[in-house]
């Protein structure tokens, strides 16, 4: 099948970024020097040859992390290069950690950003965060983007759900940002105590990450009707990416 020059032109800038990234990658990370150049993978020169790459998978990384602690082998940089420290969130075993540098950081904001801004959240919406600001990188990212995009973005750490929702009410909230069982959960609780969030509260956009559900169209359906509010799933799958 013949392909289009447009094609053509993003596939070469494809490889360019590629080929720029192994050279900055192989010679200090040994967890990918093991797993690529021993295996005869150095560069790839068109997308069929990089699609011949082996895949890297989360048990790879645990293993890694395992035999190398604390932080592994698949480090770019010396540790003192990296400025923030995260992990994922356990649920499936241990968790991985993970480094980033004031690049790749930049990185996830604006991955983040990208996700406010096609939910439709403006520089003027009030980004309530309901989650505790523990060491799990999901929604640090997304605190971030909200400072990149210029909202108004409110801490919920620390705060039981009840006290919770009377500050998404008091702050004057306009998006919420939390797991999608958490949305539910507030929900229940806000009936408890007679508060109708739809009517009483100023929620006009949830976005919800750390967990499937928002895609899921009877659970997104019930978080619209006890918010009153589009109901986003994050596009939490942006690669992650070690700078």
């Amino acid at each position: 099948m013949d392909v289009s020059p447009g094609r053509k032109a993003v596939e070469a800038h494809q490889i360019e970024k590629l080929t720029r990234m192994l050279e900055a990658e192989l010679p200090g990370n040994a967890f990918y020097r093991r797993k690529l150049l021993d295996r005869g993978f150095s560069n790839a020169a068109s997308l069929s040859e990089f699609r011949k790459f082996p895949f890297t998978t989360k048990s790879e990384l645990v293993e890694d992390q395992a035999a190398h602690p604390p932080f592994g082998s698949a480090l770019t940089f010396p540790v003192e290069r990296y400025m923030r420290i995260h992990q994922t969130s356990g649920t499936t075993g241990k968790p991985i950690y993970w480094l980033d540098t004031e690049e790749s950081w930049q990185w996830w904001s604006g991955c983040w950003k990208t996700i406010f801004e096609a939910a439709g959240v403006k520089p003027g919406d009030r980004i309530f965060f309901a989650f505790s600001f523990g060491p799990f990188i999901g929604f640090w990212s997304g605190w971030e983007g909200a400072r990149k995009l210029g909202a108004l973005a409110i801490p919920g750490g620390g705060q039981s759900t009840a006290q919770r929702l009377k500050a998404i009410v008091d702050y004057g909230a306009t998006v919420l940002v939390c797991t999608p069982t958490y949305a539910l959960h507030m929900g229940d609780e806000a009936r408890k105590i007679g508060l109708d969030l739809a009517n009483k509260s100023q929620i006009r956009i949830t976005i919800h990450a750390g967990e499937p559900g928002a895609n899921i169209p009877s659970t997104r359906r019930r978080i619209e009707e006890i918010w009153g509010a589009k109901c986003y799933d994050s596009a939490r799958r942006c690669p992650y990416q070690r700078g």
